[in-house]
């Protein structure tokens, strides 16, 4: 006879990671603004947000070209929610780096296997404007490796994507009709170049404006461009093995399921969310709404721990929470007053990082002829938002309520807003 779980395995299975329970709404933890208006540019604002791979600090891109890491306290001992909600009034806390880089900063990552624990793995790549691949140290803010490529004229190109592999031995490096591939241990002018058109003048086109590896160890990557199309590639050769087409701007972000078996793209000024079944890619498995509809910002989403939900910003300040399994809404909530630009999960702590802000127009002061700008302190502002999370008990039944009243077809869902 097999030994029957008791209730205290199972509660210690379903606690780690914690199951989010996205019909509660959740409280601000930590509210930071004050550091992105000490900026000589009075039109900052936040560009977009991702935490690290241990979560211990995220890391925030505003439009002053400043990179900015804030490290979590110990949150350990964190209960009283109001205790944690008083913080939000004023900066929780400053921020413990702010590297500003020369020109316009086109896309940022951590490195996969970062421990704040292992200060040699502390590092994050950043690609700008006229500027190389830099590679940062988070503990002194200095300036660790540089990847420089070249175009025909031997003048250097910079990179619009960039994204560590699985193993973080290379860095993939999006470039107009072609992807550059750094070994991460030979900084320099050394690469490997593959094109993403193929010899019969088909395949992927335009600026590869975003890059995702398949978190399943399958070998594989997409990248999307700004031709609104997304390619799925193999690692090891970047042989093309289908082009998908259906977004209606230019793609903007990708990111695959936690199984690897979906794919998740969104686009420039356009209102969905496409997901894509890899397995049978003929057509889109489902939609899911956002507010983008006249916004040219790159707008993240991004899966929580479980792989269950996926969370995605937009124009209308609110955050939208859908399930994966059924491409349903599931709930949202106001996260800031102006565009919520950036959107990222903790790696496994039942919390979520936000971004927002985005470009305006004021009157021109007389006396100097500066930007006259009143901001709120819920605008151009960056955020740490704590969810209730599933008893053991809750979570066993709310599953099995999924199993039961929500068998949806998942290719036949189409979630309109």
């Amino acid at each position: 006879m097999e030994e029957q779980p008791t209730a205290e395995s199972q509660s210690e299975y379903y606690s780690w990671p914690p199951a989010i329970r996205f019909d509660i709404p959740p409280y601000k933890t930590y509210h930071f603004y004050r550091h992105f208006r000490a900026s000589s540019n009075p039109n900052n604002f936040l560009k977009g947000v991702k935490w690290s791979p241990d979560g211990s600090c995220f890391l925030t891109s505003s439009d002053d070209n400043t990179l900015s890491v804030f490290t979590l306290p110990d949150f350990e001992n964190r209960t009283d929610e109001n205790v944690c909600s008083s913080a939000a009034i004023e900066d929780s806390f400053s921020a413990n780096l702010a590297i500003t880089d020369g020109e316009a900063i086109y896309d940022y990552c951590w490195y996969p296997y970062m421990s704040a624990s292992d200060p040699v793995s502390c590092v994050f790549a950043t690609t700008t404007r006229d500027h190389p691949i830099h590679l940062w140290d988070t503990s002194t803010g200095q300036l660790r490796c540089t990847y420089r490529a070249y175009d025909n004229m031997d003048e250097i190109t910079a990179a619009f994507s960039i994204g560590f592999n699985p193993t973080g031995t290379k860095i993939f490096a999006g470039y107009n009709k072609s992807i550059r591939i750094f070994d991460i241990h030979r900084p320099g002018r050394e690469f490997e170049q593959r094109s993403t058109i193929q010899g019969n003048k088909e395949g992927q086109t335009g600026i590869i404006s975003s890059i995702a590896f398949s978190p399943s160890h399958t070998g594989m990557l997409a990248t999307g461009s700004y031709s609104q199309t997304t390619a799925i590639h193999r690692e090891d050769n970047m042989e093309q093995l289908y082009v998908l087409h259906g977004q209606e701007g230019g793609v903007t972000h990708v990111q695959f399921s936690k199984d690897g078996n979906y794919l998740y793209t969104g686009g420039r000024k356009d209102p969905y969310i496409l997901c894509w079944d890899i397995r049978k890619t003929v057509d889109i498995v489902y939609k899911l709404y956002r507010s983008t509809e006249t916004t040219n910002q790159r707008i993240q989403f991004d899966i929580e721990p479980y792989g269950r939900h996926l969370g995605t910003g937009g124009q209308d300040g609110l955050v939208h929470i859908y399930d994966l399994q059924t491409g349903q809404w599931v709930s949202s909530f106001q996260a800031a007053s102006d565009t919520v630009s950036g959107f990222s999960f903790h790696p496994f702590l039942p919390m979520a990082a936000t971004a927002s802000g985005h470009r305006r127009f004021g009157a021109l002061d007389d006396s100097d002829g500066d930007l006259s700008l009143t901001l709120r302190d819920d605008e151009n502002c960056a955020s740490v938002w704590s969810f209730s999370v599933y008893s053991a008990e809750d979570y066993a039944a709310n599953s099995e309520h999924v199993d039961l009243e929500q068998s949806v077809d998942q290719e036949n869902t189409v979630q309109d807003p």
